[in-house]
């Protein structure tokens, strides 16, 4: 007799499901529209011509807890980063936008280290860290990234916000840790600037 076989058998096909959307959702798009609106429902967002969203400063909700193990096997917490304007990005190695976007990410996360803005990366689908490790050395990436290759981290945010549905994603929090602007396709350092530049300017 074996009492072990069946429930083991039943929580894995509980789990399944959990891992098929976190599959979806980080290969919803790599380098797709990016004009989406996303969230659906009555959401209190606005997307401009350039697909980049933004959310008014009363309105906007506190992002969730982005934390665990960077690629470099550092613990890090972006709750540590509150008081700054955080810009997160989420991409992966095998992403081709993601390339094309990278040194424009590196480019202003260092124009914009003194005032007040920290980057994180967040990389996903990388099941192994070596190709997201030589993806960072090749593009001259200044800034952590947390290690997420199921995608876990990104399934964290709340149905309704400027949810990241794609890679590349780049959310931006303001220095209250609130989700302020979005962008849902690679983005050059000028379309960077305009997600960040308004945030950095508020009192």
């Amino acid at each position: 007799m074996s009492y072990g076989r069946g429930p083991r058998r039943r929580f894995t096909l509980l789990a399944a499901p959990a891992a098929v959307v976190a599959l979806a959702l980080t290969l919803t798009a790599c380098g797709g529209d990016g004009n989406k609106a996303g969230g659906g429902g009555n959401t209190n967002f606005v997307t401009g011509s350039g697909g980049i969203s933004t959310v008014a400063k009363a309105d906007r909700q506190a992002a969730p807890k982005l934390d665990g193990e960077t690629l470099e096997g550092k613990q890090l917490a972006v709750t540590d980063y509150k008081g700054k304007v955080v810009v997160l990005n989420m991409w992966g190695s095998w992403c081709g936008p993601c390339r094309a976007e990278a040194k424009h990410f590196a480019q202003v996360a260092k124009e914009t280290e003194n005032q007040g803005v920290q980057f994180v990366g967040i990389n996903t689908r990388d099941p192994q860290k070596g190709p997201a490790l030589s993806f960072e050395e090749n593009y001259g990436v200044p800034y952590p990234s947390l290690y997420d290759p199921t995608g876990k981290l990104m399934l964290r945010f709340p149905k309704g916000t400027l949810r990241p549905q794609a890679i590349p994603s780049t959310v931006v929090l303001d220095r209250d840790g609130k989700i302020a602007a979005r962008s849902l396709t690679a983005i050059d350092a000028d379309k960077l600037r305009q997600m960040i530049d308004p945030l950095i300017a508020e009192k």
